[in-house]
């Protein structure tokens, strides 16, 4: 099984590194219905693997592929929201999480699709409030982490786009380091939940640092419209997946 996780970790690590997202939509789907890991242990095991792909995603966005203010204020909405879905998770059914789960990617996955208009440009004119609306941005995206295990990127970036007027490459960018911050506080937050499975976190962790290195190479040479149809299509397609198994469990369950 090993084998497995470590393929898995690569095909994270290339799609992390491409479009800033995917480590924990895939992970915790992954972890649970094919490595057959419980929800608890799946959640804290995928924000070791949240906080450990999209390192090597962000370093060749180092240098002017980061709006680390914007990024500085959802950190700080993020953090202790973290902690609040962690309580809330331990409360709610696993097939309630899941299915919660399933329609914010299925929403956040629509929304990328139908874009916007494009013009490649990179630079930021920051829309009124806009600390205000970071902050929003990172309490939602908090208390998705802490609920559902996983780093945020897949509503992260759709949330910076839409209400920060963030380009892609540059949400994706501000997205990463936002989801490594955030996965160290989910891991914080489920140290007295439940423990990880560490040797599964790190033969996922090792191959998808580098294959996400080696594919965020790649993404600063693709057109934004490549880059939005694969980020709305692996959302779509984890979302549709999910929520097949939490029906099919709701429906074994009774």
């Amino acid at each position: 099984m090993i084998y497995a996780v470590a393929a898995l970790g690569a095909l994270v690590g290339a799609i992390t590194g491409l479009v800033g997202a995917g480590g924990g939509i895939i992970a915790v789907p992954s972890l649970i219905y094919i490595a057959g890991v419980p929800l608890p242990t799946a959640v804290s095991t995928s924000l070791i693997m949240g906080a450990l792909a999209p390192l090597g995603a962000i370093i060749p966005r180092l240098r002017g592929g980061v709006d680390w203010r914007t990024a500085g204020a959802v950190i700080v909405g993020g953090i202790p929201a973290a902690f609040a879905g962690t309580f809330i998770g331990s409360l709610l059914p696993d097939e309630i999480v899941l299915v919660g789960f399933a329609t914010l990617m299925l929403v956040a996955g629509a929304q990328m699709l139908r874009g916007r208009r494009e013009n490649g440009d990179d630079r930021l004119a920051r829309p009124k409030l806009w600390i205000l609306r970071a902050l929003g941005v990172g309490v939602a995206v908090g208390f998705l982490t802490g609920l559902l295990g996983v780093g945020g990127g897949f509503i992260t970036v759709p949330a910076l786009v839409a209400l920060l007027g963030l380009s892609l490459r540059l949400a994706i960018g501000t997205s990463l380091v936002v989801t490594v911050v955030n996965a160290l506080a989910g891991i914080a937050a489920h140290a007295s939940v439940t423990q990880p499975d560490w040797a599964i976190a790190l033969a996922f962790g090792i191959p998808s640092v580098i294959v996400a290195f080696a594919s965020a190479l790649v993404a600063r040479r693709l057109p934004e419209r490549v880059l939005r149809i694969c980020f709305a299509t692996l959302v779509l397609l984890a979302g549709a997946g999910t929520a097949i198994q939490a029906v099919i469990g709701i429906v074994t369950a009774h």
